[in-house]
């Protein structure tokens, strides 16, 4: 807080000297005594314009450093919990089913895919009842299961109370699920 007022004085002293050496070419400039006083009253004016300003300056930064000060004393370092123990920690049956209770009610988008292609705008726009689209998989090859986008098992196709439905055959492992990942 020192230097900002050793500063500021500085800074006034300078423009003090800068107002007088301003008045004193004025004075040599002037031809006539009536216009030296005008020009010395209004630098006058002009010199405590510069001061109040700078004086309120100087009162709102010492304003915003009192509470900055204010706050660092009511502030205080956030302690947490050390949940590395907590992990490490075994868990009792109904300890473990309890903390995962609230994502187990989160919705899923599931899909089948039979297999893909690509078509042109014009192939799309002359597709019409009846036609035939060739897809990239061979007959008798597993559908692939998708969760939310991303490929978790394969099986094939079985029909249940008259609805498709997918027998699984294969599940991607965990280490393939994450590889799909990156």
């Amino acid at each position: 807080m020192g230097s900002d007022d050793q500063d500021q004085d500085q800074l006034a002293a300078e423009w003090a000297a800068a107002l007088a050496e301003q008045e004193n070419e004025d004075e040599d400039a002037a031809p006539a005594a009536g216009g030296k006083a005008a020009s010395s009253g209004t630098d006058a004016a002009l010199a405590d314009e510069w001061a109040a300003a700078l004086a309120d300056e100087e009162e709102q930064h010492l304003k915003k450093e009192r509470e900055q000060e204010q706050f660092s004393r009511q502030s205080h370092t956030a302690q947490f919990k050390d949940l590395t123990q907590d992990a490490k920690a075994p868990r009792a049956e109904g300890g473990a089913r309890r903390d995962l209770d609230f994502i187990l009610d989160i919705p899923l988008d599931v899909s089948a895919e039979l297999g893909r292609t690509k078509l042109l705008i014009n192939e799309l726009l002359q597709l019409g009842q009846g036609s035939v689209i060739e897809l990239n998989k061979l007959a008798g090859e597993p559908l692939e299961i998708y969760v939310n986008g991303k490929l978790v098992a394969r099986g094939e196709a079985v029909v249940i109370n008259e609805k498709f439905g997918v027998r699984l055959t294969d599940i991607i492992s965990p280490i393939e699920r994450v590889k799909q990942l990156a």
